[in-house]
């Protein structure tokens, strides 16, 4: 397990993980809702099959959500509400313009009591948030991953202290 520390005054600002399975991703992304609170906002960030769908899961997972988690390329965003924190989970691959992210409130969804996971977030353009979660997936073999955490901003900073103890 590979890790790089950028110490700040609050916390770390970036570290890495090797993952090995699709099982070891879920468990990792699992792990890191525990730390997760209302308002929280992940965005994910790969190629097509690196796994942000997996990360997500992961996520509403630990977050203890007893639908299973879908990617929602077709319909922008999914709501999950059954959880110990409520789930907003976007993917952003079909979207065409950030007017049609605009259209459904995006605002609402982003800084409301749920955490918010954002598949595709490059997409999002002058909007991206200016404060998240940033994990960047990338393909290292059939099965496994590396899987960079980066932090925008305090709160984040602290959240991966906190994940990296």
């Amino acid at each position: 397990m590979k890790k790089i520390y950028n110490h700040k005054a609050i916390g770390i600002s970036k570290f890495k993980l090797n993952s090995s399975s699709f099982k070891k991703t879920l468990s990792i992304a699992g792990r890191l809702a525990g730390f997760l609170k209302k308002a929280d906002i992940i965005c994910l960030k790969g190629n097509l099959g690196a796994g942000k769908t997996v990360f997500a899961k992961g996520v509403a997972k630990g977050l203890s959500i007893k639908n299973a988690v879908t990617s929602p390329t077709f319909v922008i965003m999914q709501q999950y509400l059954s959880g110990k924190i409520p789930l907003n989970h976007f993917d952003l691959y079909r979207l065409d313009k950030i007017k049609d992210i605009a259209d459904i409130g995006y605002e609402e969804y982003f800084y409301d009591d749920a955490v918010t996971l954002i598949e595709w977030p490059e997409r999002l353009g002058k909007i991206f948030p200016k404060e998240c979660l940033l994990v960047e997936l990338k393909i290292t073999g059939n099965t496994s991953r590396q899987i960079l955490f980066s932090a925008k901003g305090a709160r984040y900073q602290e959240l991966l202290r906190e994940f990296k103890i």
